[in-house]
């Protein structure tokens, strides 16, 4: 009976590993599917587009006027043929997104896309992709 409670006694500890194993998991991205739609609508997803026209340049098809808000608000001196960089495009996108939240869409995209009634068109474009 002794041999018995010793068996029993060793078998309840924990194993002894001192170290914890925390998977990793992909950020939560609620833009993603809105800088898509907008991206196929703005460019068909080209980084190099430029409208001379409106000299809106790369992805976001960003305008000379927006780059400077953006550039006033947050201390930046980005110049547009920084537009053509995705990462650096996405963050001002990012930012003006950011200030409605990640929710309203059709807010988002309306206000990048500037005011008016062509806002309503605008977005009815970016919906067929969301």
């Amino acid at each position: 009976m002794f041999k018995l409670l010793l068996f029993l006694n060793y078998n309840a500890f924990a194993p002894v590993n001192k170290s914890v194993t925390i998977p990793g998991s992909e950020p939560i991205n609620p833009f993603h599917n809105l800088i898509h739609a907008i991206g196929i609508v703005e460019t068909n997803l080209d980084t190099l587009a430029y409208n001379p026209l409106e000299e809106a340049t790369g992805y976001f098809q960003i305008r000379p006027i927006r780059l400077a808000d953006y550039n006033k608000r947050t201390g930046n001196s980005y110049k547009l043929r920084d537009m053509y960089n995705y990462s650096i495009a996405e963050k001002i996108f990012l930012y003006y997104a950011s200030l409605t939240g990640p929710y309203d869409f059709e807010t988002i995209a309306r206000s990048w896309n500037g005011s008016g009634e062509m806002t309503t068109e605008y977005w009815k474009k970016v919906q067929q992709h969301l």
